[in-house]
């Protein structure tokens, strides 16, 4: 078998070190590598061989990359001597410019990717080996004119056994060759090639590119390398790379010449590795989430079984034993202060849901952030009397007896600074140090600032610190209990006010900072003629209310027996006499029987729901005089249950777990017996 004779590649550098990884790179192709380290020597090699393309750095002592290049192009026999240019400059369109300018095929931007310097070359020394062939049958036919259709024969053969799909094209486009493989590949017959152009073929998102190429090598004279797509006849798509040149007869384009080859395979790869890079960071995050997920389940577990521990322990303790009053207060007290605890704690997966859903809603009126700030901090105060922490309230450069005014939710914005409060709190040492300031800004911004020296945050979760479900430590050691999901809610809720908040520490042990920014409305700040505002809820207000329910007669509807037991116990203490009723029918029963002045119903019932109770109850009452007042008390909490209890005909609907005092306030205003409020 004839061994392929080798081709020369001549390799210009200064530095050693360049010239040893170029030959590392390009010594797979089995070519012969020429070094050259100046200008200078290069120039003597080109004078003694010719090559399939000049490598030729750009920044050379002596003669330089462009000088040099203008030389080789000077002389007839390397005139079109392909010259890649190799440089550092990335950005440098000046010396890009004049490369081309001095008949530059290239560009590469050192450091060189392997892959791409292996892939042009290749280009190169297959075409000076298609040139050299073209060449020596040239000679053949010149000098034996008897072997001319034999070597034409022969010249056809290789071009039709190329793998490469290769083409001439007239100036308008039109195909004057192409070998038997472009025809295999795209899959049309010469004669319909014949009434074909080379935009009949390329990808309407690359004939731009494509007829820009083209008249770029006219003008410039030049090879161009492009990457690019074709249609085949049946319509499938073919990623293709090219090598275009123009033929030239007396200084003028005659042809394009064109040789492509199919990389469809290679893209494919690249698409496949692609891909799997995609899959692998998706199942990463994805098994990030479900460990998330698992850890906040475990914290969840945890922060809701740790109080019902001692509230099911004190009840046990109280059924089965005999306590003095002191002990029964204190054990009622952990009691109560636990199920408040696991009712926040609902209640914030709660908001978390209506924010996942987009549904958490805010009122917004203009609202005093100095009476926001003054109930969150009466209602964590007790929180740090225990710890002996000194709670401070500033307000800079805030007249007393002023208001700062918001557009807000007063509750929601309660609700804020109640919770950065907490955790302040709840991470400062005993006897520690926290601070709410308020304090105006430019430009109508006002800013709450909650300041502790605690705990601190490390650096690395700092930038998580607002995500949902994130603890800095979710561990069964952990020394601090919660959920990780309040300050995503606060998060959420200020940005619901058009606000922002950021947290900042300088490490572990270091305290924080928590800043909310908000915008004024456009009168700053109002007088309050010397009186403080202040917001009492009905809940406040009836421990100055003296209330009697005597002579009402209530109905109470619930599927739970201990339900209607506390109902009972309870509206009996304030004098009103009370029948219940285990599900709506029975309810319907006794109402047509006894005609009771108010009814309580539960929501949330088998067969039959609370909603279906008070419509056949109003539709009872359609052939009545009168209407019975009714509420809803139900777990049901959001803003749309509320609607439709108010829909259903419900007059008020009031949610579990239910406070007391608020439901004897809620049964007075139906049934008319609120009395007078004595002021102390």
């Amino acid at each position: 078998m004839q061994i392929e004779p080798k081709v020369n590649i001549l390799l210009v550098d200064d530095y050693p070190e360049n010239l040893l990884t170029l030959e590392a790179i390009l010594s797979g192709l089995n070519q012969n590598l020429v070094r050259a380290s100046s200008g200078e020597e290069a120039l003597r090699c080109i004078l003694h061989q010719d090559f399939a393309v000049v490598l030729l750095d750009v920044q050379m002592p002596g003669l330089d990359g462009f000088e040099t290049a203008t030389m080789i192009r000077q002389r007839m026999r390397s005139q079109h001597t392909p010259i890649i240019f190799l440089t550092a400059f990335h950005s440098n369109d000046n010396f890009i410019y004049k490369g081309y300018s001095l008949g530059a095929v290239d560009y590469l931007l050192k450091p060189l990717d392997p892959e791409i310097l292996i892939s042009k070359v290749t280009v190169f020394v297959d075409l000076f080996k298609k040139t050299a062939e073209i060449k020596r049958q040239a000679a053949q036919l010149e000098s034996v004119n008897a072997e001319l259709n034999e070597s034409k024969q022969t010249l056809q053969d290789f071009l039709d056994n190329a793998n490469d799909l290769i083409q001439i094209l007239s100036l308008d486009g039109r195909f004057t060759y192409v070998n038997r493989t472009w025809q295999q590949t795209l899959g049309y017959s010469l004669e319909e090639i014949s009434n074909l152009t080379y935009f009949d073929i390329i990808h309407p998102a690359h004939r731009s590119n494509l007829e820009f190429v083209i008249k770029a090598i006219q003008l410039n004279k030049e090879n161009c390398i492009i990457d690019t797509k074709f249609i085949t006849k049946d319509g499938k798509e073919l990623e293709v790379e090219g090598n275009l040149n123009c033929r030239f007869e007396e200084n003028k384009p005659i042809a394009i010449r064109c040789i492509f080859r199919d990389i469809s395979e290679r893209k494919q790869a690249e698409e496949t590795r692609a891909q799997f890079a995609r899959e692998q960071a998706a199942r990463q995050q994805a098994e990030a989430a479900n460990r998330m997920k698992d850890e906040f389940l475990a914290v969840l577990s945890h922060e809701l079984r740790t109080p019902l521990n001692s509230m099911l322990g004190w009840v046990r303790l109280l059924l089965t034993r005999n306590y003095d009053q002191k002990a029964t207060n204190q054990a009622l007290q952990t009691i109560e202060r636990n199920a408040k605890l696991q009712a926040q704690l609902i209640e914030d997966i709660l908001d978390v849901s209506r924010i996942i859903q987009g549904k958490l809603q805010i009122h917004l009126h203009p609202t005093n952030l100095v009476a926001v700030i003054d109930a969150a901090v009466d209602a964590v105060r007790p929180n740090a009397e225990t710890k002996a922490i000194k709670l401070e309230a500033i307000y800079n450069d805030i007249p007393a007896n002023s208001s700062v005014l918001v557009r807000g939710d007063f509750a929601r914005l309660q609700q804020i600074c109640w919770n950065l409060l907490t955790n302040a709190i709840k991470f400062s040492p005993q006897g520690g140090k926290v601070q709410i300031t308020l304090k105006l800004l430019e430009r109508n911004f006002v800013q709450i600032q909650i300041t502790d020296n605690g705990i601190g945050i490390s650096k690395e979760f700092l930038p998580h610190i607002f995500e949902r479900f994130r603890q800095a430590d979710s561990t069964s050691t952990r020394s601090q209990g919660g959920l990780g999901l309040g300050l995503a809610i606060v998060r959420h809720i200020v940005e619901l006010h058009g606000g922002s908040i950021k947290a900042e520490s300088e490490g572990e042990n270091k305290g924080s900072t928590f800043t909310v920014t908000l915008s004024l409305l456009s009168n700053k700040i109002e007088e309050n003629n010397g009186k403080a505002i202040s917001a009492k809820s009905d809940n406040e207000l009836n421990s100055n209310i003296s209330i009697k329910l005597n002579e009402l007669h209530i109905l109470v509807v619930d599927d739970e027996p201990d339900a209607l037991n506390l109902l009972t116990v309870v509206f009996a203490e304030y004098g009103a006499k009370v029948t219940t009723a285990a599900s709506a029918s029975q309810a319907i029963e006794l109402i047509k029987s006894l005609q009771p002045d108010i009814l309580i119903s539960d929501i949330g019932m088998p067969n039959e729901d609370g909603y279906s109770l008070v419509k056949k109850v109003r539709e009872l009452e359609s052939q009545q005089a009168r209407e019975i007042p009714a509420i809803a008390l139900t777990a049901y909490v959001t803003k749309e249950d509320n609607k439709q209890a108010i829909s259903s005909g419900f007059q008020m609907h009031l949610s579990k777990p239910v406070d007391t005092n608020a439901l004897i306030t809620a049964v007075a205003k139906l049934a008319g017996k609120m009395p007078m409020i004595n002021q102390k």
